[in-house]
């Protein structure tokens, strides 16, 4: 990354696209790309492209374009992918139950270690492996272990008491998906997931697709 330079979130957030594409055409055997092709692949302008690389000092060579294994790889390394992370659950109904179960996270280096929730009924089954703990024993298992990641399934009236817990025990980030607005304090990185949100806008332009 280039000295002095504050990367963009928009720049952030597109990195994981061009990643997951990278993959992709590296399991076709595809060896190399230009910016121009990258381009018909993500959308995005082959000048916006080589500007998001330039940020981290740029990857690829006039006349040949990029190494795309080269390029997946230096992407992963800018996003942290280079570590194992160590998650928990708190909220074990639907949502939380298929984000346990989708075991792409488990190739990505994001391990789920522990799982909580309130409700007698689901204290003590197992998904994926994991028991479902007393979501009273949260701040005792984070004390006693290091979690990297809390994930936030949970009603919106419980969100934020359970977002404080996680803060106490020391968790690093929070993945939020309540339908809720939690504050944490600058220590604890908080990514809000509000499903809603991305539901309204695909209404929004399937409503004025047709309109003049």
């Amino acid at each position: 990354m280039k000295d002095n330079v504050r990367i963009s979130n928009a720049v952030i957030r597109r990195l994981p696209r061009y990643r997951r594409i990278l993959e992709e055409l590296a399991g076709k055997g595809i060896e190399r790309i230009s910016s121009k092709e990258l381009s018909n692949l993500t959308g995005y302008t082959a000048s916006q492209i080589r500007q998001d690389f330039n940020n981290f000092g740029g990857f690829g060579q006039q006349g040949y374009g990029y190494n795309v294994q080269s390029l997946f790889t230096q992407i992963g390394l800018i996003l942290g992918l280079d570590r194992e992370y160590c998650m928990v659950i708190i909220g074990c109904g639907n949502l939380g139950q298929a984000i346990a179960n989708y075991a792409t996270y488990y190739k990505r280096g994001f391990k789920i270690v522990a799982m909580f929730d309130v409700n007698p009924k689901l204290i003590g089954i197992r998904i994926n492996d994991i028991e479902v703990q007393d979501y009273e024993l949260l701040e005792k298992y984070l004390k006693e272990n290091e979690v990297d990641i809390g994930i936030i399934c949970t009603t919106k009236s419980s969100a934020q008491d359970v977002a404080d817990k996680l803060a106490e025990g020391k968790v690093k980030g929070i993945w939020n998906f309540a339908p809720a607005d939690i504050e944490v304090d600058d220590s604890v990185v908080l990514e809000n997931v509000h499903l809603s949100d991305s539901l309204n806008a695909l209404a929004y332009y399937i409503s004025h697709r047709d309109q003049p």
